[in-house]
């Protein structure tokens, strides 16, 4: 069979260059429901995360990305590039979607470039990334992420009162927005650390959103791709550079 990708001629021509080459486009589906978190005594009042609902976003990423990673077995590759996690909701309902390239290493060395446990490698990398980041001598592992769906509290009456013909700061939502973004951050690290990319995250991309119950829900997601270094010193061996004057007639 021919190959499917959505990549764009440039992007193929550089992910053949450093030798891959396409299998297939893969994806990786789930529709999860969206429950009501109970507070557990915290009260509207108290800045605190909604646990449950933060573990429902880590576990349906998880479920798409195991079958995507389904679909990367049958094909027989040694990695996916380009992957793209979308997110569409519908009032109580959520559906999760990874969906890339999946591509196979032209030469014998497959096993060097999977992840330490055997699995092929993910990355959100486009073709052009990819292609600059094995050229400075990296290799991606896999694509890290790291969720937090976040209760603000509400001011009371009184506190409304006295601010609401004042233009001045709202500690709470500042707060808040601090304290979820780091524990994104946080979680999206500790995976890459526990899948062993120890080389450091590349094309990290953190987004906040809400799950439409109001201003007080907030959700922070931080994706990135962990890296490590290429251990060959022949990787890559690049001629020493060279003087190129441009001439133009007159």
């Amino acid at each position: 069979m021919t190959f499917t990708c959505d990549l764009t001629i440039d992007e193929l021509v550089l992910v053949e260059e450093v030798g891959f080459e396409p299998l297939d486009l893969v994806m990786g589906s789930t529709y999860f429901h969206i429950g009501w978190q109970p507070t557990l005594g915290a009260g509207w009042t108290q800045n605190f995360e909604l646990v449950d609902i933060t573990a429902m976003m880590v576990n349906a990423r998880l479920t798409a990305m195991a079958r995507l990673f389904e679909q990367l077995a049958v094909c027989k590759a040694d990695g996916v590039v380009g992957v793209r996690l979308e997110i569409e909701r519908e009032g109580n309902h959520a559906e999760f979607t990874a969906i890339g390239t999946a591509v196979r290493r032209k030469d014998n060395d497959h096993a060097r470039w999977r992840k330490p446990n055997g699995q092929p490698f993910s990355c959100d990398l486009s073709g052009a990334d990819f292609w600059a980041l094995v050229r400075g001598g990296f290799r991606p592992v896999g694509l890290a992420y790291g969720a937090c769906v976040y209760h603000v509290a509400h001011q009371s009456l009184g506190q409304w009162f006295s601010t609401v013909n004042q233009n001045c700061e709202m500690p709470a939502f500042t707060q808040g927005l601090y304290d979820a973004r780091e524990l994104a951050m946080q979680r999206m690290q500790y995976e890459a650390f526990q899948m062993g990319g120890t080389g450091g995250l590349v094309g990290v991309n953190v987004t906040e959103g809400s799950h439409g119950w109001g201003s007080h829900v907030i959700e922070f997601a931080a994706v990135g791709t962990a890296v490590l270094p290429i251990g060959d010193p022949e990787h890559e061996t690049h001629e020493a550079p060279a003087v190129v004057l441009g001439a133009q007639d007159r």
